[in-house]
């Protein structure tokens, strides 16, 4: 497969526009095109600009690069990266795809529209480009049917989800006529460069996620229906209480769109006569009143639910389908759905639930029985394995296990007695089988093939380190009830977090020191990352709660204390230390991150020292680590210190958080020489590549000594327009103080600028700004008040 550099996008609405985005996150060159416009707008009629003028007709592709800037969430990692997509259209730039290694099609779901629009691309075609098109569910077959024999055999689906930045599964759908090699070097790029996750599925209505996931929706309003349930009440049982995302079913609904949602559903009543479950699709009655009405989601500002206030208080609304009216949201509450509030594993929530005894539990068991059974008999319609099946739903819908891991959390002969007790039809493939996936002797995960009746090995990719697999089939160097020391080959260890939320506790930090140690003594250095749902939301509060409520502050010092010890090991340890953040990396993991001789980042991650949100300052180093990046910024450059200062006092008192690893440079948290990985399942093997990089010609750092303090002006400065704030009412009083608090530390103190201070005595000032800050009644009840909301965490 030729090299892929250069990537056409054709179709400038908003999925078009949004793939272009993430190409150019990729650092793609992208060429976005779209239609000629019929007629001029007001405004270029003002202009006196004619049909013929290029800004006019390129005007429907600009205005749809111009989009990127003002969405949210954000496509794009940097706004400045909307400077790789140029634009075009269809009638003046067709000739530039010569150009160009991959075209996409993505313009609107109508077959004719699609086939004209490729007869026209094909002749502009470069020999050996790829060609794909962007669809939900029209048959590749058809239009691959339509194209001459050279272009056939490079011709696909691919089917990204929306948005295309933030969802991670991309469908492949191969034609008849696609050359293999093609299908999995395409793989393989948009893996690596994309950061997707790959499933393939077959030439069939709606392919593999929209199959399940619109058929799990729409079953779920039936038996929503049959309980004289509200859809508040679904969507309490049919998200995190069920392993689903907090979207659950109608909010997914809203945010998907119930006009898209009824184009799928009537799709797939019309193209499959002979689906055994074809009358779940047809659609509601109310349902349709709704679409009629504008009822259509987020995108009207109205579906399912609605935002208003009452006594000028925000309330949300639920749709009342009994009346056709919008109420007040009552946070129904089932105790089957209670009692899994505090189960971390998605497995033991939905074995728990759905062995309830109330309504809610009734509704999670029959509407998962079916979901679970139609999905059994999609194999081999729509994919070959059911690895593709989980995969789909996890990465299309965002499930937290899939389909056959929940056959499997339920226990395969269990569901199968209670379903046949019932009177339901189960698939004769499902009696006998004992679980869908299991591990070998040797460590390695097995997958039951349904077609061949034999177990297969999980597929992995090449290069890929799976933590699970690797502790199953070597064990742990050393464990705590909270973290892992694993061996990753070549002399490489890993500190692998699993405690609750990845939250930072007191054996984390003690095995951090051994595994340093072990790394030392028996390795060439030391990756910190895990594969847990974030890499750490920062230390837990539980303790300090505690302690807070005890008076016990010399407790809290040793604690400080021990924490500052961690991440001054990893920054000085003999070996090099690399850290892969991924998801949220707040308070303390930011901490450790920043401690690490390099960071590699996933392309996805939320870091911040966020410390302040609970009366606190940045303890574990990160105070301190800000204001010497400071000092070297200004040594650097030979300037002053200030703007660094203020910048970096801004980021903890504001506490910002990057909206993703790009964002990291700008914020100081990423420096010259570390990384970003696109794919998610290479991050910890990337990791461990920079570890042996670094080993090369590693020279181990000693504690900064002789540091030109930035002064107590500075934080003089800092504290005037925190007093000006103050007095505008922007922050109180209590915030105004934490403030200068954090000011005092991040400018070394109560000293003459340029006054030499150490990194130890930065790290006194810190313990003592946190002690302080402890003593405030204000701060024990902000630490209260997250504990109470549920969030033990720093965040």
């Amino acid at each position: 497969m030729r090299q892929i550099n250069r990537v056409a996008v054709l179709g400038a609405g908003v999925m078009g526009a949004t793939i272009a985005a993430h190409l150019a996150n990729a650092g793609l060159e992208v060429l976005l095109l779209d239609i000629v416009p019929r007629e001029l707008s007001d405004k270029e009629t003002e202009q006196g600009l004619s049909l013929e003028s290029p800004q006019v007709r390129n005007r429907i592709a600009s205005d749809g690069l111009a989009g990127l800037l003002k969405m949210k969430p954000a496509p794009l990692y940097l706004k400045k990266y909307a400077g790789q997509i140029s634009v075009g259209n269809f009638d003046d730039d067709l000739g530039q795809l010569k150009e160009y290694d991959w075209v996409i099609e993505v313009v609107i779901e109508h077959m004719p529209i699609k086939k004209d629009l490729l007869t026209r691309v094909v002749p502009n075609l470069a020999a050996g480009a790829i060609l794909s098109t962007n669809t939900s569910g029209l048959s590749v077959n058809e239009m691959a049917e339509m194209l001459p024999a050279e272009v056939q055999s490079n011709f696909l689906v691919t089917h990204f989800f929306n948005p295309p930045r933030y969802m991670r599964l991309l469908e492949i759908v191969p034609s008849q006529y696609t050359d293999p090699e093609i299908v999995s070097g395409l793989a393989d790029f948009i893996s690596r460069r994309l950061g997707k996750g790959i499933v393939y599925a077959k030439d069939t209505p709606n392919f593999i996620a929209n199959r399940i996931g619109v058929y799990s929706i729409f079953n779920g309003v039936k038996h929503m229906l049959d309980l004289e349930m509200t859809v508040e009440e679904v969507d309490s049982v049919a998200g995190p209480a069920t392993a689903r995302p907090g979207s659950a079913a109608f909010r997914t609904g809203d945010l998907v769109g119930i006009d898209t949602l009824v184009h799928i559903c009537r799709n797939t009543y019309e193209l499959l006569p002979d689906d055994e479950c074809r009358e779940t699709f047809q659609i509601p009655e109310f349902i349709e009143q709704m679409v009629e009405n504008g009822l259509h989601g987020n995108k009207t500002k109205q579906g399912f639910y609605k935002k208003g206030e009452i006594d000028g208080k925000r309330q949300i609304y639920y749709y009342d389908y009994t009346s056709g009216e919008f109420k007040p949201a009552e946070k129904p509450k089932f105790p089957s759905v209670a009692a899994v509030k505090m189960v971390d594993d998605p497995a033991q929530k939905v074995k728990m639930v759905v062995n309830g005894q109330d309504k809610g539990a009734e509704f999670a068991w029959r509407s998962l029985r079916d979901t679970l059974i139609y999905t059994v008999n999609r194999v081999p319609e729509i994919a070959d394995d059911i690895v593709n099946i989980d995969n789909g739903m996890k990465w299309g819908f965002n499930w937290e296990i899939g389909p056959f891991e929940m056959l499997d959390a339920i226990g395969v002969p269990d569901f199968v007695k209670r379903a046949q007790k019932e009177g339901v039809e189960v698939p004769e493939c499902l009696i006998g089988v004992e679980a869908f996936y299991r591990y070998n002797e040797a460590g390695q995960q097995e997958y039951y093939d349904l077609l061949e009746k034999t177990y297969q090995l999980v597929p992995q990719k090449e290069g890929q380190i799976n933590l699970q697999r690797l502790k199953k089939a070597q064990g742990v160097v050393e464990k705590t009830s909270n973290c892992s020391l694993v061996d990753l080959g070549d002399g490489v260890f890993g500190l692998e977090f699993h405690s609750k939320m990845n939250a930072i506790s007191g054996d984390i930090l003690a095995l951090t020191h051994k595994a340093i140690k072990r790394a030392e003594e028996e390795g060439v250095g030391l990756v910190i990352g895990n594969q847990g749902a974030n890499f750490s939301v920062g230390a837990n509060l539980m303790m300090l709660a505690v302690a807070l409520a005890e008076g016990a502050y010399e407790d809290i010092d040793m604690s400080v204390r021990a924490f500052q010890k961690a991440t001054m090991a990893v920054k000085y340890a003999k070996v090099p230390v690399v850290a892969a953040p991924f998801g949220m990396a707040l308070g303390g993991g930011c901490e450790f991150s920043l401690h690490a001789d390099a960071l590699n980042a996933y392309a996805e991650t939320y870091m911040g020292l966020v410390e302040i949100g609970v009366g606190l300052l940045p303890a574990g180093g990160g105070t301190k680590e800000m204001c010497l990046r400071a000092v070297e910024l200004a040594n650097q450059f030979d300037t002053d210190v200030t703007p660094f200062i203020f910048k970096n006092f801004q980021q903890i008192g504001m506490a910002k958080v990057s909206m993703g690893a790009a964002e990291l440079s700008g914020m100081g948290y990423m420096r010259h020489g570390d990384s970003i990985s696109m794919d998610i399942d290479r991050l910890i093997a990337d990791a461990k590549q920079k570890v042996l990089a670094l080993a090369t010609n590693y020279r181990p750092q000693r504690p900064a000594e002789n540091i030109p303090a930035p002064g107590r002006g500075i934080a003089a400065s800092i504290k005037s327009q925190l007093w000006n704030m103050k007095m505008g009412g922007f922050v109180t009083g209590y915030e105004a103080e934490m403030g200068g608090i954090i000011a005092d530390v991040i400018t070394g103190g109560d000293v003459l600028p340029g006054t030499p201070i150490s990194e130890d005595y930065l790290l006194q000032l810190e313990r003592q700004a946190f002690l302080k800050l402890c003593g405030n009644k204000k701060t024990a009840e902000r630490v209260q008040h997250m504990l109470k909301k549920g969030k033990p965490l720093r965040n």
